[in-house]
């Protein structure tokens, strides 16, 4: 089963993928990928043996590979253009439109887009309706929901809205999570070269709103100066600031620690300084959340083949679903 890796970043989906066919036994294979980010592209190359294209506008459709799966964690921009009740045409101008004109054209079976959390009440919800609709559009049964990764076994809080589209009606039914969070300490690295100590000052200051337990935490300084403290890490963020996040007060994340609380194996090789790791860690998707929801897409696809469904209705084929993967968790 081939799919398409846009908006690829570092290869968040890419890793799923491999890990959700591996384990099926179902080879899965990345025959395009794209970013505009060129560190972005030398790590995913390195890493994957296949080279993403840069800017995806300057591609036309139907010079990319037929495909089963379309995956994108596309960019969060703001949206202005959406909400004017055009169509296909009100999403001209934001990168969701290049998802749009790849669907149009390639019609792969099924798609997974990922963004952040604010899309679905940005404009008050108006912003989804439209790509809902435009997906619908475009011939696709359409659903979403708002994941955190806490409850897919990374000890970091990284809410993210899933939008996960069938060009055939399917037994579609959405992992509940639950999965026990692994430990901070097991992320970890147990010693670290001194570079990634804050400041003594910034030590001092942090001392004075909370005290070391015996089991590491994460402090998290929000917007407003304050300081809290937990057993796992706030949503990694590209850009904010080196002080956002320290290990019991005292410490940065290094860069393996950061792509762990991703969900990304240790054989990923980084090839990038320590900023551009950063970055790249900060805009990636959490593998287990994305595994999560990919293997039940694949299942989705593949029921017709191992069960009588296609003459039950669709809330019969989410009930029969639903049961199924109930027994198997």
């Amino acid at each position: 089963m081939d799919y398409i890796d846009l908006f690829c970043g570092i290869g968040g989906f890419h890793q799923a993928a491999n890990q959700v066919g591996s384990r099926r036994g179902l080879p899965l294979r990345c025959v395009f990928a794209s970013d505009i980010d060129p560190e972005c592209r030398r790590a995913y190359e390195h890493n994957y043996g296949l080279a993403p294209i840069g800017d995806i506008r300057t591609v036309e459709p139907s010079d990319i590979p037929d495909h089963d799966l379309l995956f994108a964690g596309f960019p969060c921009q703001p949206f202005s253009i959406i909400g004017d009740l055009r169509g296909f045409d009100d999403t001209r101008g934001t990168l969701f439109f290049e998802i749009a004109r790849i669907l149009q054209e390639k019609k792969p079976k099924a798609f997974i887009l990922e963004n952040v959390k604010m899309l679905v009440g940005h404009q008050q919800g108006r912003t989804l309706a439209r790509i809902t609709e435009t997906l619908h559009d475009l011939g696709y049964s359409v659903t979403y929901r708002v994941l955190n990764a806490l409850d897919f076994g990374l000890p970091q809080k990284r809410e993210r809205v899933f939008i996960v589209g069938f060009r055939d009606p399917s037994p579609f039914v959405w992992p509940h999570g639950g999965v026990p969070m692994k430990p901070l300490r097991e992320l970890l690295e147990p010693e670290v070269h001194p570079r990634y100590l804050a400041s003594e000052a910034i030590r001092r200051s942090r001392a004075e709103w909370h005290t070391k337990e015996g089991q590491p935490t994460i402090w998290h300084e929000n917007k407003a100066g304050n300081v809290s403290k937990y057993p796992y890490s706030c949503a990694l963020r590209a850009g904010a600031s080196y002080n956002y996040l320290l290990v019991d007060g005292e410490r940065r994340l290094t860069e393996r620690e950061m792509l762990r609380l991703q969900g990304f194996p240790d054989t990923f090789e980084i090839v990038c300084n320590h900023s551009q790791t950063r970055k790249q860690a900060g805009n990636s998707v959490p593998v287990p959340m994305v595994a999560s929801v990919l293997d039940r897409v694949l299942d989705a696809l593949q029921s017709h083949g191992g069960y009588p469904l296609a003459s039950q209705s669709h809330e019969q084929l989410e009930f029969v679903m639903e049961k199924r993967w109930k027994n198997r968790d």
